[in-house]
């Protein structure tokens, strides 16, 4: 039976209230998900700021799987990464570490530079080549640096990125006090050397943006889009910009993401990669 103008249109108004309906639930939902892990996280954060024991200087027996390097967001430390450091730990990553960069820090590329220290001690304590770079937000953007501007594509097989602001976020313009902060604004300094030619960079390039999150505005800033880079943008609903680190789904997409040998370019080719969380 036909639908007259007045019903199809009160059908389609009805659609279109439960998608916002079904939005601003899942928005409170991720919102209050990305609470929890931040009281759990205050609590963890102490312990954060305690010096990493580092593994011994052994290259005889380094193991099969190359080191990973976790990079923490502004104004967070190495604790934000105890959930997905247990995964990588059971997924058999048994070199793992994480570069606590000072608070005091200024300027994200003093932070590339000292990761690009930490890259090279890393190896020669190991004996491997190479290094997996895992970044959560602003310290997606550090393993960036560090990979385009200072050679890191030499020494960093694949750089996966958590909510990363590769175009720049505008959330909370007050913060624009902090430089780093300055850092990550569209059209900063920064970002603009970053989507500057990048010819024959030979890292993987994985970033995960989320539809939920609150920090990356708008959400899409997340997204990598650079011509010279290797690529896959991986898309997650249900999760906000603090859970990324932590959630489960986002730690499996992860581990597929560092155990991928096979060319980012060709996984960009196709459907962008999503992953769902209820």
């Amino acid at each position: 039976m036909a639908l007259t103008p007045t019903a199809l249109t009160r059908n389609i108004s009805g659609r279109f209230t439960l998608r916002i309906a079904d939005r601003i639930a899942d928005r409170m939902k991720a919102t209050a998900l990305d609470l929890a892990i931040l009281a759990g996280h205050l609590v963890l954060y102490p312990s954060g700021l305690v010096a990493e024991r580092r593994g011994p200087a052994d290259p005889g027996a380094a193991s099969t799987t190359r080191p990973v390097v976790l990079l923490h967001g502004f104004v967070d430390n190495r604790s934000v990464f105890v959930m997905l450091r247990r995964a990588l730990a059971r997924h058999g990553r048994d070199r793992v570490e994480s570069l606590n960069y000072s608070p005091l820090t200024c300027d994200l590329r003093t932070a590339a530079e000292l990761l690009g220290r930490r890259v090279e001690e890393l190896l020669a304590r190991t004996g491997h080549r190479e290094v997996d770079l895992v970044g959560h937000s602003l310290g997606g953007l550090i393993g960036r640096y560090y990979v385009q501007r200072l050679g890191g594509d030499t020494r960093v097989r694949t750089l996966v990125m958590l909510g990363t602001p590769h175009a720049g976020t505008t959330f909370v313009p007050l913060a624009d006090a902090h430089p780093l902060v300055r850092q990550m604004r569209p059209g900063s300094e920064v970002l603009r050397e970053l989507a500057g030619p990048a010819p024959g960079c030979r890292t993987r390039f994985v970033s995960f943006w989320s539809d939920l999150d609150q920090v990356m505005v708008p959400v899409e800033t997340a997204r990598l889009d650079h011509p010279d880079l290797l690529v896959h943008n991986v898309r997650v609903s249900g999760v906000g910009h603090l859970a990324l680190p932590v959630h489960p789904t986002v730690a499996v997409g992860i581990l597929a993401a560092l155990d991928d040998s096979g060319p980012a370019a060709e996984a960009e080719s196709g459907p962008e990669g999503s992953a769902s969380v209820a």
